[in-house]
């Protein structure tokens, strides 16, 4: 509203509307000890309020019971605008804020289907060929594996909290686990409609000496009040990142005492100061506030021969704020090395929400969201975006490990998953889809951002690609990038990036249903798993998981060259939406998938978008695969449970009895949340080793 531009612009506690504040700088600014800190929150939190307070009172305005003019009193000397936005200055002044076991192992087994080739991704079992190292709800297991038929569990070592996900490297393990009590929140891989938040629980990551596989030791604990987010080692560097709540601020009032739906018999000036006056005071209320319950990570570890604990945060050393308000959460990168309990734990920490995150040898790059409806200002380069994300680089160190900020950027759109992400002859690719389905202006963009100085400056783009579709999933690999969008069909889009400042699309393929993950089987062929799907006209219902082979050798000529699909609607897999349960194993052609198989009317399923009513089939499904013959079914583990599962499971909300497998020579461990099945390629209906997890140590 026109009427309302002067008195809009009255946020003179936390930003201007000069020229300054319209410079689109997406860097991260650093503060200098807690009290700088606590300015950024606070100046974060009133901004917020101010945003709240402003559309209360536009909705109130624009409310048919009021016409009037805006026509404050001569003298009032609250503001002056002098007609002229960029002048807007306030009366009452600017906030002040400125190995022991002699087995031998397998020759040749799986490891963790990591992204980027030397970045190990933290995961729920690990192997070494010749045990396997599982985080399960009760602890942390050591487990012989090899020779497979003498499979057994050598010990488990209870952790504080549910044990989620590990790293091991020689002979160190690392644990990550949830604590704490209270409510908990669905953390996810896949952002296609959840936000990368964590579980909502402190974290903890117990560091464990396992030179004597039957009796480890733990040797050191660092305890981290925000929840987990995503891990990479690199050699023996370990960074973690995690996000806690701010400092908890007093709640706010968002329409003055005394005011009701209409105008009664006050005039447009007092309505307008009444709402002045309540952002005094809520202000105030921000300003005076004891800012306790600040995020802390406490390191206890062996020193001097005896234990020291220290809190990595307690001095606001390394801490980041960013120009736009992005939340009241601090969203912390944690390095340390693992082999090494005498090296104190480095910590650089932003106040900001956090994101997606993406891990190279050189760098850890953060992707928050944003949308312009809920945010305070708006990046100039962005004007006429609903949605855009601020992408922050750290570089990483190995001696000692630390992740330095180096610089940032933003893109329009959201990103998916880490997938996402790339980067490449020192530059980062990302692709991100603005919009959502079913709404008509949706589309997506590939964006090739250059380090320069502390910015991340586009260096090249791909806008506009497949409008009215959204991004299902993405694949980078050397100057190629594969995407996939969806809405009734599945266009599998070639771009060529070896010109980072002309990336270009080289062709379009569309077929029927999508893929939600793809593999490079090798250089010139695509292996993916997805959703089949029947076209309705304006929209398509998803139907059996799809797994597919892509010719890609020739980019500008894409086929499809083979073509499975598994089950009818309601049929589900980890795999989809999670990469770390995609077990393909190139020496032996082998695809090893968890899967929940439903059956029933095919027809009706694609037609009226009806569930499957019968499981069939519940456990690891292993398939030879070549691009020459296609998929053929080898064989079935089944580990059918009752408890979870079911027949009417939602695409983005994937998942299966089994959660990984790993093959070792002519075998297949399959691993579910109870227990770990062993059994022979060339005859997975018979069970060598049943091995039940869960009891007592």
């Amino acid at each position: 509203m026109e009427r309302l531009v002067c008195f809009l612009c009255i946020l003179a506690l936390t930003a201007g509307c000069g020229p300054e504040e319209e410079q689109l700088e997406a860097r991260l600014l650093p503060l200098a000890g807690c009290k700088a800190v606590g300015d950024s929150i606070r100046a974060a939190a009133i901004e917020e309020m101010s945003r709240k307070l402003d559309a209360e009172l536009d909705r109130y305005l624009t409310s048919s019971c009021y016409a009037d003019p805006y026509s404050p009193p001569a003298g009032s000397g609250m503001w002056d605008c002098s007609g002229d936005p960029g002048k807007c200055s306030s009366s009452y002044g600017d906030a002040d804020s400125e190995k022991q076991d002699d087995s031998s192992g397998a020759s040749s087994y799986s490891k963790t289907n990591n992204q980027v080739a030397g970045v190990e991704e933290a995961d729920l079992v690990k192997t070494d060929g010749s045990y396997l190292y599982l985080a399960s709800d009760d602890g942390f297991h050591i487990i012989r594996a090899w020779p497979p038929e003498k499979t057994e569990e050598l010990i488990r070592v209870p952790i504080e909290g549910t044990p989620q996900r590990l790293f091991v490297l020689d002979d160190r393990a690392l644990v990550y686990s949830s604590v704490g009590d209270g409510g908990s929140q669905a953390a996810c891989t896949y952002g296609y409609s959840c936000q990368f938040t964590g579980d909502g629980h402190p974290t903890k990551m117990t560091i464990i000496d396992i030179r004597d596989r039957r009796s480890p030791r733990v040797v050191r604990e660092v305890k981290l009040s925000g929840s987990f987010i995503s891990a990479r080692r690199i050699g023996r560097s370990i960074h973690t990142v995690v996000t806690a709540p701010g400092p908890k601020l007093p709640s706010q009032r968002y329409r003055p005492a005394g005011l009701g739906a209409c105008r009664d018999d006050r005039n447009l000036w007092e309505i307008l100061t009444a709402f002045e006056t309540l952002r005094r005071d809520n202000t105030a209320a921000i300003m005076n506030a004891d800012l306790g319950g600040w995020p802390t990570i406490i390191d206890t570890r062996p020193l001097g021969g005896e234990k020291r604990t220290e809190n990595v945060l307690g001095g606001c050393d390394g801490f980041y704020r960013s120009r736009q308000a992005s939340g009241d959460q601090l969203t912390t990168v944690l390095s340390l090395d693992l082999a090494d309990d005498s090296a104190a734990a480095v910590a650089s920490t932003i106040v900001s929400r956090p994101g997606a995150v993406f891990g190279s040898k050189q760098a850890l790059y953060l992707s928050v969201p944003h949308e312009r409806a809920s945010s305070g200002w708006w990046y100039q380069s962005m004007s006429g975006q609903e949605e855009a994300s601020t992408v922050h680089k750290f570089s990483l160190t190995s001696d000692p490990p630390a992740a330095v900020y180096a610089a940032s950027g933003v893109v329009k759109g959201r990103v998916l998953n880490q997938f996402s992400m790339d980067e490449h002859d020192g530059y980062l690719r990302i692709a991100t889809t603005s919009g959502h389905l079913p709404g008509p202006d949706v589309y997506s963009t590939l964006t090739v951002l250059r380090h320069r100085g502390e910015a991340l400056v586009a260096a090249g783009a791909v806008d506009r690609l497949a409008p009215k579709e959204d991004i299902r999933s993405v694949r980078f690999a050397g100057d190629r990038a594969f995407i996939v969008t969806f809405k009734k069909t599945d266009p599998l889009f070639v771009l060529d990036l070896e010109d980072p400042e002309e990336p270009r699309v080289l062709a379009e393929l569309k077929i029927p249903g999508f893929s939600t993950y793809m593999h490079m089987m090798d250089s010139g062929h695509l292996l993916t798993i997805g959703y089949d799907a029947s076209n309705q006209g304006s929209f398509a219902w998803f139907t059996g998981v799809m797994l597919q082979i892509f010719d890609v050798s020739v980019p500008t000529n894409p086929t499809l060259m083979h073509k499975e699909v598994i089950g009818t609607r309601g049929s589900s897999s980890e795999a989809l939406t999670n990469h770390l349960a995609f077990t393909y194993y190139a020496p032996k052609n082998l695809l090893a998938l968890p899967m929940t198989v439903c059956e029933g009317d095919a027809d009706a399923a694609a037609s009226s978008g009806v569930y499957g009513t019968e499981m069939t089939f519940s456990g690891l499904m292993v398939y030879d695969v070549t691009t020459g013959s296609g998929f053929k079914l080898r064989g079935k583990v089944d580990h059918k449970s009752a408890d979870g599962l079911s027949c009417n499971t939602w695409w983005t909300n994937a998942h299966s009895q089994v959660k990984r497998s790993i093959v070792m020579e002519d075998y297949v461990f399959s691993i579910s949340e109870d227990l770990i099945k062993v059994n022979s390629l060339d005859d997975l209906a018979q069970d060598i080793v049943v091995l039940p997890l869960g009891a007592a140590p």
